[in-house]
């Protein structure tokens, strides 16, 4: 066997072989697995094994091997891959023991590999050369080879004449605490976070990214130890000019941070608002069309102008285009100062691909206009902005955050979100009494809706002095409304009021490092007086709450939790291992599965414009999915998905928008309630396509295999109604239109001898004679 680094693959492998067949590492794997009958009966692994049924078989071992490495004390993890030394694989779980040992078995020298990477969500184990791992503080990649079980494939690359190979940091988390050198290893990370070294991941990765980061940042390591460079040394540096100004938009609608604060009904009257490097301009002149006194400065376009406090400040990317760690510290501490009420803080959270002619820059990126652009992951962007501000920011979007100058307010602001939309029970009683007193009682029975409690002393404070007047109290005036109204209603909202409070109450005992000094959960008489009321009326004490929220909280870690929260939920699309809703019933969903939500959007908030969210209940994952046109696409195909690892907080996302074959969306009423504007039409499409046997086997979840569907089955879909095609094979189009005639006929059931209509095959009845002139009396097209 011969490795061709050149073309890096194996030019020459000898297969395994089992009684003649080609046994695959992974399939080797699988065997000695079955050995253990209780692995075996945890998924029937040797049925599936049996019947060729691969894909089952794989994904569990995936899923256990992953699970395993998490769980491992030793080597470190990343959201994707697990490393560990070779000299540490003998402390791991006995799975990976026979995991890794199958996937070597044959190929000559891999023992001498430093690290062993497994994939977390693939059938892959690599094994990576370090050969200087010991003596060099960073060393370099040599060889990588990485093996594919499922397939038995082995690829080669070949690092040894790169001149900017992949570099390793943080070495001590690679092997056991007796390794030799591990107190050294140790000891030199613990310096380099100390000097910030290891903060922006994202060009330290290589030797030429970390060599030029060092040198940034006046450093340099000698024998396992970051030494400071002298003054003369840094002064050689060359520091390439950045055109700065090069990265101001002209923008001919507001951008999306303001739009959030207009949307989210922050600006009050008489609020004033200063954009911080407001480049052309264009935020500053669309708040001021808004009727808001509005003014900004700019380094380049704007400098003369005065930098002013304001209400409400805007430093909208801006911090990702400043090159200087210094200076954008320093725009971000201005920007705060100048700030009375709201900073909203944004900057670019893209991943970059590599592929755009890019070079690595400081801690960020040179791109080809000679402008300087800092692409933050989400958490690590709110990381910054409440380590320098001493603040909790709160993420309203991808790399947007709110920051409140008055933590009351934030916490307003955070409750707000987390409130259900409620509609005032309606008036089902005709009594005089009420009905003399309805236009007074409207405003209270508002409240009521909008909080699920009485007010106290001023809270209605327009409409008090009226309705005590004439009822004396608002108890007295409360009775009138139950007369004529339905208690139950009124408990309802109630109910749903202390869900809202207790998932605000748990999410705010995530809270990092909150203002005014506050660890955890603030304190009662720190939050608004409006929620503090809310307490009091709707759980009588503040500890009450806590401690419902608490256990709730709790309750999210044991395992079957989640999984049994959307097994249960009456709304939503159910597949194995997910439950997805459309964002609009989030509010309606189990509190606990809103919880498990808001654990990921506290820090980094959903993708902006999602559609569906999605809860995965066999990891612990939450995807955010974008459809642009889900109301009026029959059948959108996915623009952009995020998902959420909940584990460690990691985030991944997918593009579909240039896609040739994207997933799409079907059955679009199952993931929405019937009081959706859409749902009868989504669900009447529904209705055409099952009864024409489109859904028929596997659900078509791409695009281009679902134009072939419609094309097999001669029928084009306008406007959510689906017809026949007019230059469809006749022969073709009789046998299908006989098919979908069979399908409409009433359904029957046979019950102890006697043959019965069932309410199905009623309902098919009515819906055929309804539908019948649209589709399935199967018109030609026009």
């Amino acid at each position: 066997m011969t490795y061709n680094t050149s073309t890096n693959t194996i030019s020459d492998s000898k297969p395994l072989e089992n009684d003649g067949e080609t046994l695959t590492p992974l399939m080797g794997f699988i065997q000695k697995i079955l050995l253990d009958e209780k692995e075996a009966e945890s998924l029937d692994l040797r049925c599936q094994a049996e019947h060729g049924n691969e894909r089952i078989a794989v994904d569990w071992i995936v899923e256990k091997v992953a699970r395993c490495c998490r769980e491992s004390k030793v080597g470190k993890k990343l959201p994707t891959a697990f490393y560990v030394h070779i000299s540490a694989l003998k402390t791991l779980n006995s799975v990976l023991i026979i995991y890794e040992k199958c996937a070597k078995q044959n190929i000559p020298n891999i023992d001498e590999a430093t690290l062993v990477k497994f994939q977390l969500r693939q059938p892959k184990i690599s094994y990576l050369f370090y050969p200087d791992f010991d003596t060099d503080a960073h060393p370099a990649l040599q060889t990588s080879i990485q093996i594919n079980l499922e397939t038995g494939e082995v690829k080669s690359i070949d690092y040894s004449n790169s001149e900017n190979p992949p570099v390793l940091h943080r070495k001590e988390t690679f092997v056991t605490a007796d390794y030799p050198n591990y107190e050294k290893f140790a000891r030199l990370t613990r310096s380099e976070e100390k000097w910030g070294l290891l903060d922006n991941t994202s060009v330290i990765g290589t030797r030429e990214g970390w060599l030029k980061y060092l040198g940034y940042c006046g450093v340099e390591i000698r024998d396992h130890a970051v030494v400071e460079r002298a003054k003369h040394e840094n002064s050689q540096l060359s520091m390439p000019k950045i055109d700065r100004h090069k990265a101001a938009i002209i923008r001919n609608s507001i951008s999306k941070p303001m739009r959030l604060v207009l949307e989210a009904d922050l600006f009050i009257d008489g609020d004033t608002f200063f954009d911080y490097g407001c480049g052309y301009g264009g935020d500053t002149q669309h708040i001021g069309q808004e009727g808001y006194a509005a003014a900004g400065w700019d380094p380049y376009y704007q400098p003369d102008s005065q930098q002013i406090k304001a209400d409400i400040v805007n430093i909208g990317y801006v911090i990702n285009v400043i090159e200087s760690l210094g200076e954008r510290r320093e725009a971000l501490l201005n920007a705060w100062e100048l700030t009375n009420k709201l900073l909203i803080v944004a900057a670019q959270v893209l991943i970059d691909d590599g592929e755009r002619g890019q070079i690595a820059y400081g801690d960020g990126i040179i791109t080809s206009w000679n402008t300087f652009q800092k692409y933050y992951e989400q958490e690590e962007l709110k990381v910054y902005i409440d380590q320098v501000l001493n603040v909790d920011a709160i993420p309203v979007a991808l790399g947007i955050y709110f920051v409140f100058r008055d933590a009351a307010e934030a916490q307003s602001f955070r409750a707000s979100r987390l409130r259900s939309h409620l509609l005032t029970p309606r008036v089902r009683s005709q009594v005089k009494r009420f009905e003399d007193y309805a236009e007074m009682l409207a405003p209270l029975m508002a409240f009521v809706s909008d909080r699920g409690r009485l007010p106290v002393k001023n809270e209605l404070i327009a409409e008090e002095s009226a309705i005590k007047g004439e009822f004396h109290s608002f108890n007295r005036a409360w009775r009138v409304i139950l007369q004529a109204t339905d208690a139950d209603d009124w408990e309802t909202i109630a109910d749903k009021r202390r869900q809202d409070l207790l998932v605000y109450l748990a999410l705010n005992r995530l809270g990092d490092s909150l203002q005014d000094g506050d660890a955890v959960r603030p304190s009662m008489r720190r939050l608004p007086a409006q929620i503090r009321n809310d307490i009091k009326g709707l759980f009588d004490s503040y500890q009450k709450a806590c401690t419902l929220a608490d256990l709730m909280l709790y309750s999210l870690g044991k395992a079957d939790i989640v999984a049994d929260c959307c097994e249960d939920s009456a709304i939503g699309y159910k597949q194995p291992g997910s439950l997805s809703v459309h964002v609009s019933l989030l509010e309606e969903l189990d509190p606990l599965l809103r919880l498990y939500e808001g654990c990921a959007n506290r820090t980094i908030g959903r993708l902006d414009g999602a559609t569906i969210i999605k809860f995965h209940t066999r990891k612990p994952q939450i995807s955010y999915l974008f459809y642009p046109d889900f109301d009026t696409n029959p059948h959108p195909a996915l623009h952009t998905a995020m998902h959420i690892h909940l584990r460690d907080l990691s985030v991944s996302y997918e593009d579909y928008s240039d896609a040739y074959n994207p997933p799409i969306l079907v059955k679009k009423e199952a993931f929405v309630n019937p009081n959706y504007p859409h749902y009868e039409k989504f669900a009447k499409l529904t209705r055409q396509e099952e009864k024409l046997g489109i859904f028929d086997g596997s659900v078509v979840k791409k695009y281009r295999e679902w134009v072939k569907c419609l094309e097999d089955n001669c029928v084009r879909i306008k406007g959510h109604k689906l017809f026949w095609r007019s230059d469809a094979d006749p022969e073709r189009l009789k046998i299908l239109q006989k098919a979908a005639s069979e399908r409409q006929s009433p359904k029957m059931a046979t019950n102890a001898g006697k043959i019965e209509r069932t309410a199905e095959a009623a309902e098919d009845t009515e819906d055929g004679k309804e539908e019948g002139e649209e589709v399935m009396s199967l018109r030609e097209e026009k």
